[in-house]
């Protein structure tokens, strides 16, 4: 009996410790840490979410409320800096890196990285994930309601039938208990209860009165194969007016130690690793959601960027418009002065400056607000000193470059590679495979085995001679020691094992589950193939646009030079009376369009270089944006945009 109980004490004691140290994270693999662990730079909440506060030594840490710090909504010292004298001189790599640092779009997206953790450390839990955006959480793999997790409520509590009148074995079942955290129970209560009695046989009075005192305590958990096992102590002090009783207090005890192991249905890793599995693919989801944030992000600021050069290439366009109507005022002015030219002729050439006035004005007016949008894209708040400056563009559009254009072969290639989306597409398939292999193993019967050991005690007061009151000498007194040791010791064993089984008649919900989730594989392997077919003509038209934009500027080239050759032709018969102020403002309207041609040609073409880049998913790359410096929010690794030679300006200048 004593190796018994040294035994017993032996598995209670390594129960604990196996919970304690083994069961929250023993169960899953390692984080799939984010491309570059360490990404707590710059965003001081941005940690590793997915695993659980040590529990020792200080145990009580895990009861305590998170605290996470509210986000900072000041702009980075970066932008500040830049801002000099009133203007913001920006290249394209700084704007890149205040984006990086500051956009709110990038900031929101961040969030879903630890929300992904979260998931993590729940199913570590043995409870159902919370889901991820952007991410799927097949609903099959819920068994029963809706949000339903990995746990069990069955146990062995109680005290037996030791301190009653008869004994005896009978029916016993042993179910499933306790989920991946480990769970502890302790309960006390106190109890006063008089009783009216219709025989005094066995009491020997009419009316008695009990005191009962209870502590028990258990301790539950189970494994991803599907075992569980609890153990549980408990000791109930009982006292009473009754006469015919063997002790008085009485102590009964109980320590039972069991088992459960699932044979069809809920057996397995995968049964039971469901909700951990999606979590694990659900986390690099998480990666690739943000990284497309990243890359949409990246290139609205490109196409902002470009668009405010081409707005002030538009202002050149009309400041040099202006100038030639201007000229062109004062020259006819001076020819009606000496009677070469009519009334008329002056007023056609004023006409002409004031329509370039006001395509001056309509330009300063689009850049104006072009800045401001800007302006949205690279901080976090419209700060006075941000408002006021004018920003100063230090990189000029693009000229088309062969090496631009890469082989349609190629640029698929690349798209398969690297497009966020189609990573996306696959993990979901992976998720909804899981989902499969779960409603199939639901679809059994359920069956396990179980087993049972416990063992009872009682001690008391007891009375070695049947009177009242007992004399001194016959009072054997014990307790609360005395009974658990004979728990511990095994003095009174139960020894149980069995096996149950449970089948739904027609099973229905279970075919309608497997069935649902192979429907939802189809129709997920439909929208992957979807998802390629998108890409490739992204690519496609990505491409197209590229070499159509490069023929169209060529054009425009040619065009604004045709353009000006006939405007200085015209404005040479002008002076020896050949021409008239009307068909030089005819040439100079026409070299104006040319010009705005041009311009809109570069800014189009500077914005599909940015298309193809989105198409191929290599925006973070051709732009040498380091993921980790996006996560983090600050970079630490200046963007440098590979920019082409600048392209010829209306005015003939680089």
């Amino acid at each position: 009996m004593n190796k018994i109980g040294l035994i017993t004490r032996g598995l209670l004691l390594f129960g604990v410790a196996a919970g304690a140290f083994a069961a929250p994270d023993s169960t899953a693999a390692a984080d799939p840490a984010p491309t570059g662990s360490n990404f707590v730079q710059g965003q001081g909440f941005l940690r590793n979410y997915g695993q659980a506060a040590p529990i020792f030594p200080r145990f009580w840490r895990p009861y305590l409320p998170n605290r996470i710090g509210l986000p900072s909504l000041e702009n980075s010292p970066r932008l500040l800096t830049l801002i000099h004298d009133g203007k913001l001189p920006l290249s394209l790599s700084d704007a890149l890196a205040l984006a990086l640092e500051n956009n709110l779009d990038i900031a929101v997206q961040r969030y879903v990285i630890p929300i992904s953790q979260t998931d993590l450390l729940r199913t570590r839990s043995g409870q159902a994930s919370r889901g991820v955006p952007g991410a799927l959480s097949p609903g099959e793999l819920n068994a029963g309601a809706i949000g339903a997790g990995v746990s069990n409520a069955g146990g062995t509590g109680g005290t037996g039938s030791a301190g009653g009148i008869t004994g005896g074995g009978g029916a016993v079942f042993v179910g499933a208990s306790g989920a991946f955290d480990p769970t502890v129970n302790l309960t006390s209560s106190w109890d006063r209860v008089v009783s009216p009695l219709n025989s005094t046989v066995v009491s020997g009075i009419p009316t008695t009165t009990s005191y009962a005192t209870s502590v028990s305590s258990s301790y539950a958990q189970m494994f991803t194969e599907g075992t569980s096992y609890s153990v549980s102590i408990s000791a109930l002090r009982q006292s009473t007016t009754q006469r015919n009783t063997l002790y008085n207090p009485s102590v009964t005890s109980r320590l039972s130690i069991g088992m459960n192991q699932p044979l069809l249905a809920a057996r397995g890793k995968l049964y039971n690793e469901r909700f951990m599995r999606v979590a694990r693919t659900n986390r690099k989801t998480a990666d690739d959601v943000f990284r497309e944030q990243v890359i949409t992000s990246v290139a609205q600021l490109e196409n902002a960027y470009w668009d405010l050069a081409a707005f002030r290439l538009n202002i050149d366009v009309a400041q040099q418009s202006l100038a030639a109507s201007q000229e062109l005022v004062n020259q006819t002015r001076k020819q009606e002065e000496v009677g070469t030219m009519a009334r008329l002729d002056v007023v056609t050439a004023e006409s002409q400056a004031a329509a370039s006035q006001r395509d001056l004005i309509v330009a300063q007016t689009n850049l104006r607000q072009q800045e401001t949008n800007l302006k949205l894209l690279i901080s976090k708040q419209q700060v006075p000193a941000l408002e006021s400056a004018s920003i100063v563009l230090s990189d000029s559009l693009p000229e088309p470059q062969d090496s631009d254009l890469p082989s349609l072969e190629d640029a698929l290639k690349t798209a398969a590679a690297n497009r966020p989306e189609l990573r996306v597409s696959n993990n979901n398939l992976l998720n909804q495979d899981v989902a499969i292999r779960f409603t199939e193993n639901n679809m059994q019967p359920t069956a396990s085995v179980f087993g049972l050991y416990a063992s009872s005690g009682l001690q008391g007061v007891q009375c070695l001679q049947q009177v009242t009151p007992c004399p001194s000498n016959a009072v054997i007194a014990s307790g609360a020691g005395g009974s658990l040791n004979q728990s511990f010791g095994a003095a009174y064993p139960e020894t149980a094992y069995g096996i149950t089984m449970n089948a739904s008649i027609r099973n229905r919900a279970a075919q309608a589950d497997n069935i649902r989730s192979l429907l939802e594989r189809n129709q997920q392997q439909i929208s992957l193939q979807n998802t390629h077919n998108q890409i490739d003509l992204q690519v496609r038209q990505a491409r197209t646009n590229l070499i159509q934009g490069r023929s169209q500027v060529q054009a425009a080239h040619e065009a604004v030079r045709l353009a000006q050759l006939t405007l200085d032709s015209e404005r040479q018969k002008l002076t020896v009376g050949l021409s008239t102020p009307y068909t030089v403002v005819l040439r100079q309207r026409d070299l104006a369009t040319a010009q705005y041609a041009e311009v809109q040609a570069l800014d189009a073409y500077a914005k599909s270089l940015v298309a193809l880049e989105q198409a191929t998913g290599t925006t973070l790359d051709h732009n040498r944006i380091q993921f980790e410096d996006a996560l983090s929010g600050s970079v630490s690794s200046q963007p440098s945009p590979p920019i082409g030679a600048p392209a010829v300006s209306p005015g003939g200048n680089r």
